[in-house]
């Protein structure tokens, strides 16, 4: 097997083992910040569609803190992107 499918096979491995450690663990934002944030700023949803667009593929996982989504996707390519958008106006910060 060359080089590159070897990383390729480790990258996917990895990036289904985090998803396994993180598919059990309670996300820190809660019911009320949720509904408190529909009312000032955009839903993980909207958010998840916004990163979407920027990058295709499965999220792996998405974060918040007080201004910013954090959202993992894995691509059909087996990249794992990292996109930042901001939690009042959707706005992507930063996209890699």
């Amino acid at each position: 097997m060359n080089r590159w499918r070897q990383a390729l096979l480790i990258a996917l491995m990895m990036s289904a083992a985090m998803t396994d450690a993180t598919a059990g663990r309670q996300n820190s934002v809660t019911e009320s910040d949720r509904a408190s944030n529909a009312v000032t700023g955009i839903s993980e949803q909207r958010a998840i569609a916004i990163a979407q667009q920027h990058f295709k593929g499965r999220v792996l996982a998405i974060n918040q803190t007080d201004h910013l989504y954090r959202i993992k996707i894995l691509s059909e390519q087996g990249t794992i992107h990292m996109v930042l958008i901001n939690t009042m106006d959707g706005a992507v910060v930063s996209a890699h």
